[in-house]
């Protein structure tokens, strides 16, 4: 069974019950899954960003796209125009390929692990990950990668408050804090 009739066999039915709604499309679901990666590094390193690309990449199953400085700021050494992150956006089959990877792979893996704060789901539902190391995917190779460095993922739904996103991520799986 894929992570989306998982979704629409138990999930949906469960959250249209305890929400009230009569129309099993007004539950909220996940619309988007977005990898960010900031590389302040690349101000003096130009090879950097290529790296970060191919392992976002590898991670995300999809070509990772440069993300470029807007504005200028000279306390940082950033000029606009510049490229300082890489990012990408996952939707559709490997958006769930990728929520089942993190929640029953990456974040089993995570040392002493109590739990995401409930603070990481926002008010509009959605729910943000910061994770300190990308060798936590199984699809980095600890022997290839040149440094250790942080990502944030994004999990974007039609929730409308905290609560009910909240009660969607619990009911998919991901293990908050008691």
């Amino acid at each position: 069974m894929t992570f989306k009739d998982f979704y629409m066999t138990e999930v949906a039915p469960k959250l249209t019950k305890e929400f009230g709604v009569s129309n099993v499309m007004a539950v909220p679901k996940i619309v988007k899954i977005s990898i960010n990666v900031g590389a302040g590094e690349a101000v003096t390193n130009k090879n950097v960003i290529e790296k970060i690309q191919e392992q976002i990449s590898t991670i995300a199953g999809q070509k990772a796209m440069i993300t470029k400085a807007k504005t200028s700021v000279s306390a940082f050494k950033i000029r606009k125009g510049l490229a300082i992150g890489v990012k990408v956006t996952l939707r559709g089959k490997k958006m769930y390929h990728f929520l089942e990877k993190l929640i029953k792979i990456v974040i089993p893996r995570l040392k002493d692990f109590r739990g995401i704060n409930e603070s990481n789901v926002d008010q509009n539902g959605n729910l943000n990950i910061g994770f300190p190391e990308q060798i936590i995917f199984p699809e980095i190779d600890f022997d290839k990668i040149d440094k250790i460095r942080g990502l944030q993922v994004t999990v974007v739904t039609t929730a409308k408050n905290k609560e009910k996103g909240k009660k969607l991520f619990e009911m998919l799986g991901i293990p908050f804090k008691k």
